[in-house]
């Protein structure tokens, strides 16, 4: 039995394959959302990637990274670190981008760390009370103060509050998809659990389209966790553990040199 706030049980995994293939579309949908955003000229009329294929990139993220969090590590808070440090390499690189308004924000990857390490937290907590090693008033004051801190804290992060969610939600109707049997009281559980996920990823976007490749997006990963997970093949190609970790601050970086080569940063 783990520590409070150092580790959880990790509950009966299921078939992380999926996840291999799942890295591949997230830094491609990503590369080509940043790429119409931010390099390619406006003339080229190609917003409409960023609001269609882009959109896959970030629930596709907080899916994996809820995954593996409920599924596939003992430490969410230790992944949760990893995830933030780099967000700390990529936010200079991500402050040098052109936008729209000069308020300082956080990049997508304190929104990751944050949203897995309140979704653990959560998790841990009402796993601690259904033990009795914590008292409901407990419970209840701290539910207040992560709602309190995820209210603060949204103004700070990329997809501000409704990507905080995500992740939290994400590991809800994962953990009980997983466990779902064929009792139609543990099935309406299920879906039940999954709804409130499929309204926040509908919020998330202005655009009818972006909407919906947010939600089929989440869609998608929810019919993995209902047991479709198991048909997904291993990746041909495993992605190199350094090019994971380093796409997300290096990409930005070499948006920023070619943005100062060819004057768009001054």
């Amino acid at each position: 039995m783990s520590a409070p706030g150092t580790a959880v049980p990790v509950i009966s995994r299921p078939a992380s394959t999926w996840t291999g293939w799942g890295q591949w579309l997230a830094l491609a949908t990503m590369s080509i959302d940043h790429l119409t955003r931010y390099v390619l000229p406006g003339s080229w009329e190609l917003g409409w990637a960023g609001s269609s294929i882009g959109r896959i990139a970030f629930p596709l993220f907080a899916a994996m990274v809820a995954w593996h969090g409920l599924f596939n590590t003992r430490n969410p808070l230790r992944y949760s670190w990893r995830i933030l440090v780099i967000g700390l390499a990529a936010q200079i690189p991500y402050m040098m981008m052109p936008r729209a308004s000069d308020t300082f924000v956080l990049n997508v990857c304190f929104t990751l760390a944050a949203g897995l390490a309140w979704g653990a937290w959560l998790r841990e907590s009402f796993e601690r009370q259904r033990r009795g090693e914590l008292a409901p008033h407990w419970l209840a004051l701290g539910g207040v103060a992560s709602l309190v801190a995820w209210y603060l804290l949204g103004d700070w992060v990329e997809y501000s509050h409704n990507g905080l969610l995500l992740i939290p939600l994400f590991m809800l109707a994962m953990y009980h998809l997983n466990r779902a049997g064929d009792s139609l009281p543990e099935r309406l559980i299920a879906v039940a659990a999954a709804v409130p996920l499929l309204v926040v990823a509908g919020q998330m976007n202005a655009s009818d389209m972006a909407k919906s490749f947010t939600v089929a997006t989440c869609l998608v990963v929810l019919l993995l966790a209902a047991g479709a997970a198991r048909a997904v093949p291993q990746v041909a190609f495993v992605m190199p553990r350094r090019l994971w970790l380093g796409w997300y601050p290096g990409h930005f970086a070499l948006i920023a040199l070619w943005l100062w080569l060819v004057g768009g940063l001054g």
